[in-house]
């Protein structure tokens, strides 16, 4: 459940995975990042998540266009999110950094759950591929 997300996350679970796909250091710095959070902290970075996922499903159901200033208003937030938790860049997002996440999460059922499934998913890849072509 959406309202669930992140709650008693344990991203130590991902480790061979990440460092296979990313690498060791973004494995580390990822860890590093999380660790150094309080409790109120890594609340509220969950939180920013659930009300942008939210946002995205309610532009979804209205029918706003992917490239609508409010759709790519939610992509500029989750933008900002996303560098948030990127240590190893820096906090930078590229636009291929963009698309990659988009992908990531149609072609991830983990992720796609986040944004309501594949449909929704899909609404977000294509949300950040506006964004990412306007960079």
């Amino acid at each position: 459940m959406a309202e669930e997300m992140l709650d008693g996350f344990d991203h130590t679970q991902y480790k061979d995975e990440v460092e296979e796909r990313w690498g060791t250091e973004a494995y580390a710095a990822g860890d590093r990042w999380w660790k150094s959070k309080t409790d109120a902290e890594k609340k509220q970075f969950r939180q920013q998540h659930l009300d942008i996922a939210a946002d995205y499903a309610t532009a979804r159901e209205a029918g706003l266009d992917v490239a609508s200033a409010e759709v790519q208003a939610i992509v500029g937030r989750h933008r900002d999110w996303l560098s948030l938790s990127s240590p190893v860049t820096g906090g930078v997002i590229t636009a291929e950094r963009m698309r990659g996440y988009g992908e990531m999460y149609v072609g991830d059922p983990r992720f796609a759950a986040n944004y309501g499934g594949a449909e929704g998913a899909s609404y977000v890849r294509d949300a950040m591929a506006v964004y990412a072509d306007r960079m």
